[in-house]
């Protein structure tokens, strides 16, 4: 006898099977055999011959003693029966897909192998010659029958939620390795696969028994093949005794062992059905139909009633219909329009929101503009004012020095202070002219200056304004201001973008055009003017509005302005003014106003020139044409003049009071007193013309009248009174007739 030896399979690890489970017999054993054909084949059996094997014969002979066998459970016994016929899944989405794979034991059946056993043997007709034919698949023979006790428990197909909740239990419990995890899978690897399990490379040592020693219990190695009669015998023996101790355990299975069951095949993921299911038949009993009760023949007036009423139902049930379907098509109507409109409104919105994001971005340009070029303006005007206020001042210092010269004359000289002596370069003292020589100096200079204006109305002295200039001052004068128009024109001489250069041409109209109500919210015409006026200020740069002509109307920035507050141009008339109003009046009264000011009291403004205060006045009516009726901030520029006023007045008040405060009783007799005392009366009573004419263009604002008794009572009262024979009365007679009744109280009670 051999035995056979089978190499080790690593990716597969078997139960160890039973020694029932090995059929080594040739001899086919089923149920369909009669007692009369077991004794007929035992008789041939007992007088078959040897076998002329030399090997293995012996050991089966002599191996009929029994063994001390391992009782396994039921469950196990049928798996190992079920090895060959039933296969093994190869996951668990196969598991009930097919219900009829096992073998099915049901208890017709095993009725049926109980009956079978207790016949006798037949006589097995074997030919020693022929024995070495060994039948591999006889215990698959055998056992086919036996397999069909796992039809004992049915299966159903799963849902395949169910079967998606066991996959996901089984591989929660396999990732958090809970005892009661038992895996499908055949090809499990417990081994150490060395270094390198990917390599096909096999090591020596590994080759050596070729595991055929350690796995024998899972493996077919131990396992003989029967080749005599003796040892079939006992093959067959052994299984009969198996399925008679299966057949004896299902009668003696008790519900623990049902439940022990019933959870292992929950856990390996299947589900039993009934064990026993019913064969047989329910018996059907003929059941007659029953016979309806008699009613009565219909007649026809019932019947009419009826249908007249279900047209009735019908007809407002259509009605109804009719109505609810028209009022359906109605709101299907308006909806439709309705999302028409909600289309029109997104679309208008999402439009709106990429030009306003646009002209955002638009602004932000705007005003890194302005603040870029705002510096460059701001220094413009602050130089422009400084040459104005250096002018004043010359002038003012020439005026001043012929009125110094004109008291001195007649009131006396002021005593000298002590100077320290001026030096060179070399140390050596340089001499200082004459006040006698420096006052006949000034004045060939100034009779000379009058006598250039050729003005018959000035040709009394005292009458001439003489603010104008020596020739070299007046050259740098004019020098100084082309080179700032040049500055000023270089502000812009960078910008190319034709928005930047002319704010006419900007977003400012497409915002009012296309969204208005946006616009009239936002305030946008004060935006406007915010923005314009960089560009108004810069043409206002060099502008004197004294000495120019030039009407406020004439500039760039007005007519922009004018244009833009009314969109609707209508030809032959007045255009109506736009939703922002009249933005030429905001442009005046925020910018226009407060640089006139400015430049006033800079010095453009000569209040002994009757010439400026006619230019003051006509520029005042334009100013006050421009803006609306009652505005507060003209009332800015009146306060501006009339401070001027007041400071000529100041400055000469305390002159005279100096001079008056010397003691003229040791004086002697000049004649050049009279002429000089003619020439500051004639200078103070311009004033006062001048001053009037202001008053009866303004009327009686901040004190103006009592500014006039100032410079009668204070100035010219005092002055005339000190020479009222010499020419003193006639010219306070002439001052009389321009004060008004209710200035000249005192004045006429000193003319009486």
């Amino acid at each position: 006898m051999f035995s056979k030896r089978v190499k080790s399979k690593p990716l597969q690890r078997t139960r160890q099977t039973s020694p029932e489970d090995d059929n080594t017999d040739g001899t086919p054993v089923t149920g369909d055999d009669s007692p009369g054909t077991l004794v007929t084949k035992l008789k041939k059996k007992s007088n078959k011959p040897k076998s002329r094997l030399s090997f293995g014969g012996a050991d089966h002979e002599e191996g009929g003693e029994e063994v001390f066998q391992v009782k396994k459970s039921k469950l196990s016994r049928k798996l190992t029966l079920a090895k060959h016929s039933a296969g093994i899944l190869p996951n668990l989405d196969q598991a009930t897909i097919s219900p009829n794979r096992g073998p099915k034991y049901d208890q017709a059946y095993l009725n049926e192998l109980k009956a079978s056993n207790r016949r006798a043997p037949v006589s097995d007709p074997y030919d020693a010659d022929m024995s070495m034919d060994i039948s591999m698949d006889t215990g698959d023979l055998s056992i086919q029958s036996v397999d069909d006790v796992e039809a004992l428990v049915e299966t159903s197909i799963p849902s395949e939620s169910s079967i998606k909740v066991a996959k996901e239990h089984r591989e929660r419990l396999r990732v958090t390795g809970q005892e009661d995890f038992i895996s499908l899978s055949l090809t499990r690897r417990t081994e150490d696969l060395g270094p390198h399990p990917e390599s096909r490379l096999v090591r020596e040592d590994d080759e050596v028994g070729e595991g055929d020693d350690e796995f024998a219990e899972y493996t077919s190695a131990q396992e003989r093949i029967a080749l005599g009669k003796k040892s079939r015998k006992v093959e067959a023996s052994k299984r009969r005794d198996a399925m008679k101790e299966m057949i004896a355990d299902a009668e003696e299975e008790d519900e623990e062992t049902m439940e022990w069951e019933q959870e292992q095949l929950r856990r390996g993921g299947t589900t039993a059905s009934d064990p026993f299911p019913s064969s047989s038949k329910v018996r059907q009993t003929y059941k007659a139909a029953s016979i309806p009760p008699m009613a009565a023949v219909p007649i026809l007036g019932p019947a009419l009633t009826r249908l007249t009423q279900q047209l009735t139902q019908l007809t407002t049930s259509h009605a109804t219909n009719t109505a609810a379907l028209n009022s359906l098509a109605q709101e299907r109507g308006e909806l439709d329009d309705r999302e028409i409109e909600m289309r029109g409104m997104v679309g208008r919105a999402e439009e709106k929101r990429a030009w306003f994001t646009s002209f955002r971005e638009w602004v932000e340009g705007v005003a890194a503009f302005l603040d870029e070029k705002y510096p460059l303006l701001e220094k413009l005007e602050e130089e422009h004012l400084s040459l104005l206020q250096e002018r004043r001042d010359m002038v003012k210092k020439r005026r001043t020095q012929d009125d110094e010269d004109d008291l001195s004359t007649f009131l006396g000289n002021l005593p000298l202070p002590a100077e320290t002596e001026e030096t060179d370069d070399f140390g050596r003292g340089v001499s200082k002219p004459n006040l006698a020589t420096q006052k006949a100096l000034r004045r060939a200079a100034r009779i000379a200056r009058r006598h250039q204006r050729r003005n018959d109305e000035e040709a009394k002295e005292g009458y001439s304004t003489d603010s104008e200039l020596s020739p070299s001052d007046e050259q740098a004068y004019c020098t100084a201001v082309e080179f700032l128009a040049t500055k000023k024109q270089d502000v812009l001489s960078d910008v190319r973008a034709p928005e930047f250069r002319d704010p006419g041409k900007g977003r400012w109209s497409a915002w009012r055009e296309q969204y208005t109500d946006s616009y009239v919210n936002a305030y946008g015409g004060l935006g406007v003017v915010s923005v314009w006026e960089f560009w108004a200020r810069l043409e206002c740069v060099g502008w004197n509005c004294i000495e120019e002509p030039r009407s406020l109307d004439a500039f760039t920035w007005y007519k922009g302005l004018y244009e833009y507050s009314r969109p609707n141009n209508a030809e032959g008339g007045e255009s109506e003014l736009g939703p922002d109003g009249d933005l030429v009046a905001s442009m005046i009264t925020t910018a226009i106003l407060p640089r006139m000011c400015k430049l006033l009291g800079g010095g453009a403004l000569d209040v002994y020139s009757a010439g400026d205060i006619r230019r003051m006045v006509n520029i005042t009516e334009e100013v006050e044409a421009s803006i609306e009726p009652g505005n507060t901030k003209i009332h800015m520029l009146f306060k501006t003049i009339l401070t001027l006023f007041d400071d000529t007045i100041a400055e000469t008040e305390a002159l005279v009071s100096k001079y008056r405060s010397l003691d003229q009783t040791a004086m002697t007799f000049n004649p050049e007193s009279i002429p000089a005392r003619r020439r500051f009366l004639t200078r103070r009573i311009k004033l006062l013309q001048n001053l009037s004419r202001w008053r009866r263009f303004t009327g009686e604002r901040y004190g103006i009248g009592q500014t006039i008794t100032r410079l009668v009572d204070g100035t010219l009262l005092p002055v005339a009174g000190g020479g009222w024979d010499a020419g003193g009365e006639e010219l306070m007679r002439k001052v009389s007739k321009l004060l008004p009744d209710e200035l000249s109280g005192n004045l006429k009670n000193r003319l009486r």
